[in-house]
């Protein structure tokens, strides 16, 4: 069934059309939420939120821009929730699991074939993060968005979100220098 079909499918609550848009989409919106999450079982729980979120708003979808533009937003503003909550309870753990997803699947080659270095380690090394450093990282190395936004996101400075963001990138850097 073509997207545009799915999505009007799943307008009139058609549950094989929901099962197909998640078993479709669901892959990816595992990894947004594994770059967002402390564990796995977070990511998960954080996946089965947002397809509620997307089959309960799916009817305000009007089809400008990209459908899984549309998801990814709801993804990443569904797991900054949850960021900003576990922050406030102190809860913040960096557990990281056993994680085998390609994390750039809009490069062309693979991190693995130009250093050597496989994409789930790379997705390691990002979760071993601190959890501030990594949701700058991931807000702006995969999001796209600019420091200015998000800081406005995060409660945070314009220069903090870059001081966040280079170091994150220095940890990595680190890192990726004692496997090679």
């Amino acid at each position: 069934m073509e997207i545009s079909q799915l999505i009007a499918a799943c307008k009139k609550q058609n549950r094989n059309a929901q099962k197909e848009l998640y078993e479709q989409f669901a892959p990816k919106m595992m990894g947004v939420c594994l770059r967002y999450s402390n564990s796995r079982e977070n990511a998960e729980d954080l996946l089965h939120d947002g397809f509620i979120q997307v089959f309960t708003h799916i009817s305000s979808y009007q089809g400008k821009g990209s459908f899984e533009g549309w998801l990814r937003r709801i993804f990443v503003n569904l797991a900054l929730q949850n960021f900003r909550e576990e922050k406030k309870s102190k809860l913040i753990n960096s557990d990281v699991s056993d994680l085998n997803i390609e994390i750039v699947d809009h490069v062309n080659e693979s991190i693995e074939d130009i250093m050597g270095i496989s994409n789930s380690d790379i997705l390691k090394m990002i979760n071993e993060l601190p959890q501030g450093y990594k949701i700058v990282f991931n807000l702006y190395v995969f999001e796209d968005m600019s420091h200015r936004e998000i800081g406005q996101m995060l409660g945070i400075t314009e220069a903090s979100s870059r001081s966040q963001y280079s170091r994150a990138k220095s940890f990595l850097k680190k890192k990726i220098q004692t496997i090679l």
